[in-house]
C-alpha cells in the first residue's frame, strides 16, 4: 500500500521499451555485406608482380618543385621570356642607337668626300695614316658607346625595374614566372640581380659560347633545373599561375 504522498509510477519506464527498429533497408538473409572491392590483380599468389605497362601508355610524371613548394619554369617558357625581353631592350636600344648610327655614316662620308676631293688634284697621293688612324678611331668610338648602352639597359631592366617587381621582367609576367631565392624565406636583393645579369649577360658577351651553355644548362641540371646565372645567385624561376 503507498501513502498518498508518494510520487505515482512512470507511465513508460526505460526497462519496458521495446527494441528500437534499426534505420535503413533490412539485411537480407544469407548476404555478408562487402568489405571493399577487390583489387584489379586479386586472387595472385604471394610475391606476385604486376606486368609492366605497354609501351607508350601514359605514366604520371611529378613536377618539379622549389624547396618552397613552387612548380619550377620549364625549359621552354624560359626560353620565350628571354626572347620577349631581349625585343624590348633592343627596342629601346633602338632610340639610342639610331642617333650614333647617323652620326658614323655621316663622319665616314665626310671622310669619303675629302679623300676624293684630294685625289683629283694629285691621283698618287696616299692617305695620311693620321686620317686612317682617326677613322678608325671614330669607328671603335661608335662600336664601345653601343656596347655600353646596351649593357647599361640590360642592367637597368633586369637588375632594377626587376628588382621592383619582385622578380619579374615583362617577359616573365606574360609567361606567369618569377626569381626567387633557392632558400626559401629569403628577399631577393639587388646583389643577387646582380650577379645573375653579369653571368648572363657581361661574360655571355666577352666568353665565346657561355651564352648557350649558360641557357642549356637547365636541361640536364637537377633537381633545380637551375641555368648557370642561377646558381652564381642562388636564384630559381618558378611558376606564379
Amino acid at each position: 500500500m503507498t501513502s498518498p504522498s508518494s510520487p505515482p509510477p512512470p507511465v513508460d519506464p526505460v526497462h519496458l521499451r521495446g527494441p528500437v527498429p534499426p534505420q535503413g533497408p533490412a539485411p537480407v538473409p544469407g548476404l555478408v555485406p562487402p568489405q571493399g572491392l577487390p583489387g584489379p590483380w586479386a586472387g595472385q599468389p604471394t610475391g606476385w608482380v604486376p606486368p609492366p605497362p605497354p609501351p607508350g601508355a601514359w605514366s604520371h610524371v611529378p613536377v618539379p618543385l622549389a624547396p618552397n613548394g613552387q612548380p619550377l619554369a620549364g625549359f621552354g617558357e624560359r626560353l620565350l621570356a628571354f626572347i620577349l625581353d631581349s625585343v624590348i631592350v633592343s627596342a629601346v636600344s633602338m632610340i639610342f642607337t639610331f642617333p650614333l648610327m647617323f652620326l658614323w655614316l655621316f663622319a665616314v662620308m665626310d671622310w669619303t668626300a675629302t679623300q676624293t676631293n684630294t685625289s683629283y688634284g694629285d691621283p698618287y697621293r696616299e692617305p695620311d695614316p693620321s686620317e686612317i688612324f682617326g677613322m678608325f678611331g671614330i669607328m671603335f668610338a661608335f662600336i664601345g658607346a653601343v656596347f655600353l648602352i646596351n649593357l647599361l639597359l640590360t642592367y637597368l631592366y633586369l637588375v632594377e625595374y626587376q628588382l621592383r617587381k619582385g622578380g619579374e621582367t615583362i617577359g616573365k609576367r606574360v609567361l606567369k614566372l618569377r626569381v626567387i631565392k633557392v632558400q626559401p624565406g629569403r628577399a631577393l636583393t639587388r646583389g643577387d640581380l646582380t650577379k645573375r645579369w653579369a653571368v648572363e649577360r657581361v661574360a655571355g658577351v666577352f666568353v665565346p659560347f657561355f651564352s648557350y651553355l649558360d641557357g642549356f644548362w637547365q636541361l640536364w641540371d637537377k633537381p633545380l633545373q637551375q641555368c648557370l646565372h642561377d646558381k652564381a645567385a642562388q636564384t630559381v624561376v618558378v611558376k606564379v599561375g
